[in-house]
Protein backbone atom coordinates (compact mmCIF):
# COMPACT_ATOMS: atom_id res chain seq x y z
CA UNK A 1 0.00 0.00 0.00
CA UNK A 2 1.09 3.56 -0.71
CA UNK A 3 1.77 6.30 2.35
CA UNK A 4 -1.93 7.54 2.60
CA UNK A 5 -2.84 11.30 2.35
CA UNK A 6 -3.81 11.82 5.92
CA UNK A 7 -1.17 13.19 7.70
CA UNK A 8 -0.64 15.46 11.10
CA UNK A 9 -0.04 19.45 10.57
CA UNK A 10 1.49 20.90 13.15
CA UNK A 11 -0.40 24.26 13.89
CA UNK A 12 -0.04 26.78 17.17
CA UNK A 13 1.09 24.14 19.60
CA UNK A 14 -1.41 21.67 17.92
CA UNK A 15 -1.32 19.06 15.55
CA UNK A 16 -4.19 18.62 13.51
CA UNK A 17 -5.12 15.81 11.62
CA UNK A 18 -5.98 16.53 7.69
CA UNK A 19 -7.34 14.73 4.85
CA UNK A 20 -5.28 15.93 1.90
CA UNK A 21 -5.44 19.81 2.44
CA UNK A 22 -9.06 19.86 4.73
CA UNK A 23 -8.83 19.75 8.25
CA UNK A 24 -11.04 16.28 10.06
CA UNK A 25 -11.87 18.47 12.89
CA UNK A 26 -13.26 21.28 9.96
CA UNK A 27 -15.69 18.32 8.83
CA UNK A 28 -16.09 17.04 12.11
CA UNK A 29 -17.42 21.21 12.81
CA UNK A 30 -19.61 21.67 9.58
CA UNK A 31 -21.48 18.08 9.28
CA UNK A 32 -21.44 16.27 12.69
CA UNK A 33 -20.33 12.81 13.82
CA UNK A 34 -20.33 9.62 13.30
CA UNK A 35 -18.77 11.17 9.72
CA UNK A 36 -17.16 9.01 7.30
CA UNK A 37 -14.49 10.81 5.40
CA UNK A 38 -12.99 9.55 1.34
CA UNK A 39 -9.75 10.87 0.00
CA UNK A 40 -10.29 10.95 -3.73
CA UNK A 41 -6.41 11.07 -3.88
CA UNK A 42 -5.75 8.25 -2.33
CA UNK A 43 -8.43 6.53 -4.29
CA UNK A 44 -7.55 6.87 -7.69
CA UNK A 45 -3.81 6.94 -6.68
CA UNK A 46 -4.25 3.07 -5.37
CA UNK A 47 -6.40 2.03 -8.12
CA UNK A 48 -3.71 3.53 -10.86
CA UNK A 49 -0.70 1.80 -8.99
CA UNK A 50 -2.89 -1.74 -9.70
CA UNK A 51 -3.72 -0.90 -12.67
CA UNK A 52 -0.61 -0.23 -14.19
CA UNK A 53 0.95 -3.19 -13.19
CA UNK A 54 -1.61 -5.51 -14.66
CA UNK A 55 -1.56 -3.98 -17.54
CA UNK A 56 2.47 -4.61 -18.33
CA UNK A 57 2.09 -7.63 -19.18
CA UNK A 58 -0.63 -6.82 -21.82
CA UNK A 59 -3.06 -3.95 -22.11
CA UNK A 60 -6.07 -6.40 -22.38
CA UNK A 61 -5.66 -7.22 -18.79
CA UNK A 62 -7.42 -5.25 -16.37
CA UNK A 63 -8.64 -4.24 -13.04
CA UNK A 64 -12.29 -4.72 -11.68
CA UNK A 65 -13.30 -3.46 -8.28
CA UNK A 66 -14.82 -5.16 -5.82
CA UNK A 67 -17.97 -3.22 -5.20
CA UNK A 68 -19.11 -5.11 -2.00
CA UNK A 69 -15.95 -3.13 -0.82
CA UNK A 70 -17.34 0.53 -0.80
CA UNK A 71 -20.42 0.91 -3.34
CA UNK A 72 -20.92 4.80 -2.86
CA UNK A 73 -21.92 5.74 -6.27
CA UNK A 74 -19.36 8.89 -6.26
CA UNK A 75 -16.51 6.63 -6.18
CA UNK A 76 -17.95 4.28 -8.55
CA UNK A 77 -18.29 7.12 -10.56
CA UNK A 78 -14.34 8.07 -10.17
CA UNK A 79 -13.41 4.45 -10.75
CA UNK A 80 -15.51 4.09 -14.07
CA UNK A 81 -13.34 7.27 -15.26
CA UNK A 82 -10.21 5.45 -14.82
CA UNK A 83 -11.71 2.80 -17.14
CA UNK A 84 -12.26 -0.15 -14.07
CA UNK A 85 -13.90 -3.23 -14.74
CA UNK A 86 -16.17 -4.12 -11.45
CA UNK A 87 -17.49 -7.44 -9.55
CA UNK A 88 -20.47 -7.81 -8.06
CA UNK A 89 -22.42 -9.79 -5.82
CA UNK A 90 -25.93 -8.85 -6.54
CA UNK A 91 -28.82 -7.42 -8.88
CA UNK A 92 -28.21 -3.78 -6.53
CA UNK A 93 -24.21 -4.14 -7.39
CA UNK A 94 -24.90 -4.61 -10.89
CA UNK A 95 -27.43 -1.84 -11.53
CA UNK A 96 -25.40 0.73 -9.41
CA UNK A 97 -21.99 0.05 -11.39
CA UNK A 98 -23.93 0.35 -14.46
CA UNK A 99 -25.54 3.45 -13.90
CA UNK A 100 -22.21 4.77 -12.42
CA UNK A 101 -20.86 4.05 -16.44
CA UNK A 102 -18.62 0.93 -15.68
CA UNK A 103 -18.28 -0.68 -19.19
CA UNK A 104 -21.17 -3.81 -19.07
CA UNK A 105 -17.88 -5.96 -20.85
CA UNK A 106 -16.00 -5.48 -17.82
CA UNK A 107 -18.10 -6.72 -15.24
CA UNK A 108 -18.39 -10.13 -13.22
CA UNK A 109 -21.47 -11.08 -11.31
CA UNK A 110 -19.84 -13.36 -8.46
CA UNK A 111 -21.12 -14.85 -5.85
CA UNK A 112 -22.94 -18.63 -4.80
CA UNK A 113 -26.70 -17.58 -3.86
CA UNK A 114 -27.65 -15.22 -7.13
CA UNK A 115 -31.56 -15.57 -7.79
CA UNK A 116 -33.17 -16.41 -11.16
CA UNK A 117 -33.99 -12.45 -10.75
CA UNK A 118 -30.96 -11.47 -11.03
CA UNK A 119 -28.92 -13.93 -13.23
CA UNK A 120 -31.84 -12.67 -15.67
CA UNK A 121 -30.63 -9.08 -14.90
CA UNK A 122 -27.44 -9.96 -15.97
CA UNK A 123 -28.00 -11.74 -18.97
CA UNK A 124 -30.23 -8.80 -20.31
CA UNK A 125 -27.72 -6.21 -19.48
CA UNK A 126 -25.07 -7.72 -21.26
CA UNK A 127 -22.30 -8.19 -18.93
CA UNK A 128 -18.68 -9.99 -19.43
CA UNK A 129 -19.56 -13.26 -17.50
CA UNK A 130 -21.40 -14.54 -14.77
CA UNK A 131 -19.05 -16.33 -12.45
CA UNK A 132 -21.29 -19.99 -11.84
CA UNK A 133 -20.25 -21.41 -8.46
CA UNK A 134 -22.61 -24.65 -8.44
CA UNK A 135 -23.47 -27.33 -10.93
CA UNK A 136 -27.20 -26.49 -10.02
CA UNK A 137 -26.74 -22.61 -11.30
CA UNK A 138 -24.70 -23.98 -14.37
CA UNK A 139 -27.95 -25.06 -15.86
CA UNK A 140 -30.19 -22.50 -14.12
CA UNK A 141 -27.83 -19.80 -16.31
CA UNK A 142 -28.48 -22.37 -19.09
CA UNK A 143 -32.24 -22.52 -18.91
CA UNK A 144 -32.65 -18.91 -18.12
CA UNK A 145 -30.62 -18.24 -21.17
CA UNK A 146 -32.67 -20.31 -23.03
CA UNK A 147 -35.77 -19.13 -22.54
CA UNK A 148 -34.08 -15.21 -23.48
CA UNK A 149 -32.89 -16.77 -27.24
CA UNK A 150 -29.28 -15.77 -25.87
CA UNK A 151 -25.97 -17.92 -24.69
CA UNK A 152 -25.77 -17.17 -21.18
CA UNK A 153 -21.54 -15.61 -21.08
CA UNK A 154 -20.40 -17.78 -17.81
CA UNK A 155 -16.95 -18.10 -15.73
CA UNK A 156 -16.88 -21.15 -13.68
CA UNK A 157 -15.11 -20.45 -10.35
CA UNK A 158 -12.85 -22.94 -9.38
CA UNK A 159 -11.60 -23.65 -5.59
CA UNK A 160 -8.03 -24.75 -5.93
CA UNK A 161 -8.34 -25.78 -2.09
CA UNK A 162 -5.26 -23.14 -1.35
CA UNK A 163 -4.96 -21.98 2.19
CA UNK A 164 -5.31 -18.43 2.22
CA UNK A 165 -3.72 -18.34 5.73
CA UNK A 166 -6.10 -15.60 6.86
CA UNK A 167 -8.70 -15.30 9.25
CA UNK A 168 -11.44 -17.89 8.54
CA UNK A 169 -13.80 -15.74 7.75
CA UNK A 170 -12.31 -14.36 4.81
CA UNK A 171 -10.69 -17.29 3.71
CA UNK A 172 -13.03 -18.41 0.56
CA UNK A 173 -10.24 -21.33 -0.97
CA UNK A 174 -10.69 -24.03 1.31
CA UNK A 175 -12.80 -27.13 0.14
CA UNK A 176 -14.59 -26.67 3.26
CA UNK A 177 -15.73 -22.99 1.93
CA UNK A 178 -18.99 -22.80 0.68
CA UNK A 179 -17.45 -20.80 -2.62
CA UNK A 180 -16.95 -22.33 -6.08
CA UNK A 181 -16.26 -25.79 -7.67
CA UNK A 182 -13.69 -28.07 -5.95
CA UNK A 183 -10.64 -27.92 -8.89
CA UNK A 184 -10.75 -32.30 -8.84
CA UNK A 185 -15.25 -31.86 -9.76
CA UNK A 186 -13.90 -28.95 -12.18
CA UNK A 187 -13.38 -30.99 -15.47
CA UNK A 188 -16.79 -32.39 -15.26
CA UNK A 189 -18.28 -29.30 -14.91
CA UNK A 190 -16.64 -27.69 -17.75
CA UNK A 191 -17.66 -30.89 -19.47
CA UNK A 192 -21.20 -30.52 -18.77
CA UNK A 193 -21.48 -26.51 -19.55
CA UNK A 194 -19.95 -27.19 -22.95
CA UNK A 195 -22.57 -29.84 -23.87
CA UNK A 196 -25.53 -26.99 -22.75
CA UNK A 197 -26.93 -25.61 -25.84
CA UNK A 198 -27.39 -21.93 -24.55
CA UNK A 199 -24.18 -21.97 -22.51
CA UNK A 200 -20.76 -19.91 -23.75
CA UNK A 201 -17.50 -20.67 -21.86
CA UNK A 202 -15.48 -17.50 -21.41
CA UNK A 203 -13.00 -18.59 -18.81
CA UNK A 204 -12.62 -19.49 -15.08
CA UNK A 205 -12.51 -17.59 -11.71
CA UNK A 206 -10.04 -18.16 -8.50
CA UNK A 207 -10.58 -15.90 -5.49
CA UNK A 208 -8.72 -17.65 -2.40
CA UNK A 209 -9.43 -14.71 0.28
CA UNK A 210 -8.96 -11.56 1.70
CA UNK A 211 -6.09 -10.38 3.60
CA UNK A 212 -3.64 -12.47 2.50
CA UNK A 213 0.45 -11.30 3.26
CA UNK A 214 2.43 -14.72 2.26
CA UNK A 215 3.36 -14.47 -1.37
CA UNK A 216 3.80 -17.78 -1.98
CA UNK A 217 -0.19 -18.55 -1.20
CA UNK A 218 -0.68 -16.18 -4.59
CA UNK A 219 1.74 -17.77 -6.89
CA UNK A 220 0.38 -21.80 -5.73
CA UNK A 221 -3.25 -20.67 -6.71
CA UNK A 222 -1.84 -19.43 -10.05
CA UNK A 223 0.05 -22.41 -10.50
CA UNK A 224 -2.81 -24.18 -10.10
CA UNK A 225 -4.45 -22.26 -12.25
CA UNK A 226 -2.76 -22.45 -15.10
CA UNK A 227 -1.99 -26.16 -15.00
CA UNK A 228 -5.96 -26.80 -14.83
CA UNK A 229 -6.63 -24.59 -17.67
CA UNK A 230 -3.59 -26.55 -19.94
CA UNK A 231 -5.30 -29.85 -18.92
CA UNK A 232 -8.54 -28.83 -19.87
CA UNK A 233 -7.36 -27.69 -23.10
CA UNK A 234 -5.23 -30.93 -23.98
CA UNK A 235 -7.28 -33.74 -22.21
CA UNK A 236 -11.19 -32.13 -22.85
CA UNK A 237 -9.91 -29.95 -25.83
CA UNK A 238 -11.82 -26.94 -23.87
CA UNK A 239 -10.05 -23.88 -24.92
CA UNK A 240 -10.39 -21.00 -22.09
CA UNK A 241 -9.71 -17.33 -22.87
CA UNK A 242 -9.99 -15.60 -20.02
CA UNK A 243 -8.23 -15.99 -16.00
CA UNK A 244 -10.44 -13.99 -13.69
CA UNK A 245 -7.87 -14.03 -10.38
CA UNK A 246 -9.84 -12.56 -8.25
CA UNK A 247 -8.25 -10.52 -5.39
CA UNK A 248 -6.82 -10.87 -1.46
CA UNK A 249 -4.32 -8.21 -1.00
CA UNK A 250 -3.88 -7.62 2.52
CA UNK A 251 -4.03 -4.08 4.15
CA UNK A 252 -2.05 -2.42 6.83
CA UNK A 253 -4.46 -1.12 9.55
CA UNK A 254 -1.53 -1.47 12.42
CA UNK A 255 0.06 2.33 11.88
CA UNK A 256 -2.05 3.77 9.21
CA UNK A 257 -0.68 6.64 10.51
CA UNK A 258 2.54 7.90 12.55
CA UNK A 259 3.19 10.85 14.80
CA UNK A 260 6.06 11.06 17.37
CA UNK A 261 3.00 11.78 19.93
CA UNK A 262 1.36 8.94 18.74
CA UNK A 263 2.20 5.11 19.88
CA UNK A 264 3.14 2.63 17.18
CA UNK A 265 1.51 -0.67 17.50
CA UNK A 266 4.01 -3.88 17.57
CA UNK A 267 1.67 -6.04 15.67
CA UNK A 268 2.03 -4.35 12.46
CA UNK A 269 2.35 -6.14 9.71
CA UNK A 270 5.87 -6.43 7.89
CA UNK A 271 4.57 -8.40 4.97
CA UNK A 272 1.83 -6.44 3.90
CA UNK A 273 2.52 -7.08 -0.33
CA UNK A 274 2.73 -3.95 -2.55
CA UNK A 275 0.83 -4.01 -6.01
CA UNK A 276 4.12 -4.83 -7.88
CA UNK A 277 5.13 -7.85 -5.11
CA UNK A 278 1.97 -9.72 -6.37
CA UNK A 279 1.75 -8.77 -10.52
CA UNK A 280 5.55 -9.57 -11.16
CA UNK A 281 5.32 -13.08 -9.16
CA UNK A 282 1.77 -13.80 -10.39
CA UNK A 283 1.55 -12.37 -13.75
CA UNK A 284 4.02 -14.53 -15.44
CA UNK A 285 2.58 -17.71 -14.58
CA UNK A 286 -0.95 -16.28 -15.64
CA UNK A 287 0.07 -14.88 -18.46
CA UNK A 288 1.51 -18.74 -19.67
CA UNK A 289 -1.95 -19.62 -20.20
CA UNK A 290 -2.58 -17.90 -23.18
CA UNK A 291 -5.23 -16.01 -21.46
CA UNK A 292 -6.09 -12.24 -20.51
CA UNK A 293 -6.38 -11.43 -16.97
CA UNK A 294 -8.24 -9.37 -14.64
CA UNK A 295 -8.12 -9.26 -10.97
CA UNK A 296 -10.77 -8.18 -8.47
CA UNK A 297 -9.10 -6.22 -5.98
CA UNK A 298 -11.46 -4.14 -3.39
CA UNK A 299 -10.10 -3.38 -0.22
CA UNK A 300 -6.75 -2.59 -1.10
CA UNK A 301 -8.11 0.09 -3.56
CA UNK A 302 -10.38 1.78 -0.56
CA UNK A 303 -9.47 1.04 2.73
CA UNK A 304 -6.88 3.37 3.32
CA UNK A 305 -8.75 6.15 1.82
CA UNK A 306 -11.15 6.72 4.13
CA UNK A 307 -11.76 7.18 7.98
CA UNK A 308 -14.54 7.00 10.74
CA UNK A 309 -14.14 10.66 12.38
CA UNK A 310 -16.20 10.09 16.14
CA UNK A 311 -17.06 12.09 19.12
CA UNK A 312 -16.37 11.73 22.73
CA UNK A 313 -19.21 11.04 24.53
CA UNK A 314 -17.83 9.93 27.94
CA UNK A 315 -14.92 8.95 30.06
CA UNK A 316 -15.11 6.58 32.58
CA UNK A 317 -13.14 4.11 34.68
CA UNK A 318 -14.45 1.03 36.64
CA UNK A 319 -11.59 0.33 38.79
CA UNK A 320 -10.22 -2.42 35.66
CA UNK A 321 -10.92 -0.99 33.18
CA UNK A 322 -10.99 2.76 31.14
CA UNK A 323 -13.30 3.21 28.71
CA UNK A 324 -13.91 6.34 26.06
CA UNK A 325 -17.28 6.49 25.26
CA UNK A 326 -17.93 7.28 21.37
CA UNK A 327 -20.93 8.23 19.24
CA UNK A 328 -19.69 5.82 16.43
CA UNK A 329 -20.40 1.99 17.60
CA UNK A 330 -20.73 -1.66 15.71
CA UNK A 331 -23.65 -0.45 13.76
CA UNK A 332 -21.39 1.85 12.17
CA UNK A 333 -18.47 -0.24 11.74
CA UNK A 334 -18.93 -3.65 12.23
CA UNK A 335 -15.13 -5.39 11.43
CA UNK A 336 -13.77 -5.09 15.07
CA UNK A 337 -17.04 -6.62 16.67
CA UNK A 338 -17.45 -8.96 14.12
CA UNK A 339 -14.20 -10.98 14.49
CA UNK A 340 -11.77 -8.69 16.38
CA UNK A 341 -10.69 -6.52 13.34
CA UNK A 342 -7.70 -4.19 14.13
CA UNK A 343 -8.32 -0.47 13.58
CA UNK A 344 -5.85 2.38 14.39
CA UNK A 345 -7.88 5.08 16.35
CA UNK A 346 -5.95 8.52 16.73
CA UNK A 347 -7.03 12.05 17.77
CA UNK A 348 -8.03 14.63 15.34
CA UNK A 349 -5.99 16.93 17.22
CA UNK A 350 -2.08 16.25 19.30
CA UNK A 351 -1.02 18.31 22.25
CA UNK A 352 2.48 17.98 22.93
CA UNK A 353 3.31 16.69 26.35
CA UNK A 354 -0.16 14.81 26.50
CA UNK A 355 -0.27 11.52 28.73
CA UNK A 356 -1.05 8.14 27.51
CA UNK A 357 -3.81 5.83 28.85
CA UNK A 358 -4.88 2.00 28.21
CA UNK A 359 -8.03 2.54 27.00
CA UNK A 360 -11.69 -0.15 25.80
CA UNK A 361 -12.55 2.68 23.01
CA UNK A 362 -16.54 1.56 22.69
CA UNK A 363 -19.35 2.74 20.79
CA UNK A 364 -23.18 3.64 21.92
CA UNK A 365 -24.94 0.37 21.36
CA UNK A 366 -26.81 -2.24 24.29
CA UNK A 367 -24.35 -4.69 23.70
CA UNK A 368 -21.05 -5.62 24.88
CA UNK A 369 -19.74 -6.19 21.54
CA UNK A 370 -19.96 -3.10 20.47
CA UNK A 371 -16.09 -1.76 20.72
CA UNK A 372 -13.44 -0.37 18.55
CA UNK A 373 -10.64 -1.14 20.35
CA UNK A 374 -9.94 -3.08 24.11
CA UNK A 375 -6.89 -2.82 25.58
CA UNK A 376 -5.61 0.16 23.58
CA UNK A 377 -2.66 2.14 24.18
CA UNK A 378 -3.43 5.91 23.44
CA UNK A 379 -3.17 9.91 24.35
CA UNK A 380 -5.56 10.72 26.89
CA UNK A 381 -8.69 12.52 25.31
CA UNK A 382 -11.72 14.50 27.04
CA UNK A 383 -15.46 14.42 26.15
CA UNK A 384 -16.27 16.35 23.17
CA UNK A 385 -12.73 15.57 21.58
CA UNK A 386 -12.66 13.93 18.30
CA UNK A 387 -11.25 10.65 16.77
CA UNK A 388 -10.59 9.27 13.88
CA UNK A 389 -11.07 5.54 13.00
CA UNK A 390 -8.54 4.46 10.37
CA UNK A 391 -8.43 2.23 7.34
CA UNK A 392 -12.56 2.36 6.99
CA UNK A 393 -12.80 2.92 3.31
CA UNK A 394 -13.81 -0.37 2.84
CA UNK A 395 -16.47 -3.17 4.93
CA UNK A 396 -17.36 0.06 7.05
CA UNK A 397 -20.42 2.05 5.66
CA UNK A 398 -21.59 -1.14 3.49
CA UNK A 399 -21.68 -3.48 6.54
CA UNK A 400 -23.87 -0.46 8.94
CA UNK A 401 -27.04 -0.95 10.48
CA UNK A 402 -30.09 0.73 11.86
CA UNK A 403 -29.41 -1.36 14.70
CA UNK A 404 -30.55 0.41 17.87
CA UNK A 405 -32.40 2.56 15.92
CA UNK A 406 -29.40 4.31 14.97
CA UNK A 407 -29.26 6.31 11.44
CA UNK A 408 -26.37 5.44 9.21
CA UNK A 409 -23.39 8.28 8.78
CA UNK A 410 -22.63 11.07 6.25
CA UNK A 411 -19.87 10.22 3.78
CA UNK A 412 -17.89 13.48 2.42
CA UNK A 413 -15.61 13.23 -0.34
CA UNK A 414 -12.24 15.24 -0.45
CA UNK A 415 -10.51 16.58 -3.41
CA UNK A 416 -7.63 18.55 -2.43
CA UNK A 417 -8.92 21.46 -0.34
CA UNK A 418 -12.92 21.15 -1.57
CA UNK A 419 -14.72 18.36 -0.62
CA UNK A 420 -18.64 17.77 -0.77
CA UNK A 421 -21.31 15.36 0.53
CA UNK A 422 -21.55 12.08 -1.43
CA UNK A 423 -24.71 10.70 0.56
CA UNK A 424 -26.66 12.36 3.33
CA UNK A 425 -26.60 11.08 6.68
CA UNK A 426 -29.96 9.09 7.47
CA UNK A 427 -33.23 11.16 9.08
CA UNK A 428 -34.59 9.09 11.80
CA UNK A 429 -37.91 9.47 10.08
CA UNK A 430 -36.57 7.74 7.13
CA UNK A 431 -36.59 4.52 9.31
CA UNK A 432 -39.13 5.07 11.44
Amino acid sequence: MNDTTYSYRDLSGHSKLYCEDVSLAKLASEFGTPLYVYSQAQLLDNFRSFNQSISKSSKKNYVSYAVKANSNPELLKLLASEGAGASVVSGAELLIALRCGIDPKKITFDGPGKTDEEITFALNSNIFAIDVESLQELHVVNDIAGKLSIKGPICIRVNPHVDAKTHPYISTGLSENKFGIAIDDSSEAYRIANSLPNIEIIGIHCHIGSQITDLSVFKEAAESIVKFVIMLKEEEHISLKHINFGGGQAVEYHNAIRHPLLPESSEANSKILSFEDITKAVMPILMESGCTINVEPGRSIVANSGVLISKVLYTKSNGKKNFVIIDAGMNDLIRPSLYHAYHQIVPLSLQINSSQNIVDVVGPICETGDFLAQDREMPVVDRGDHLSIMCTGAYGYVLASNYNLRAKAAEILVDGNSYKIIREREQIEDII
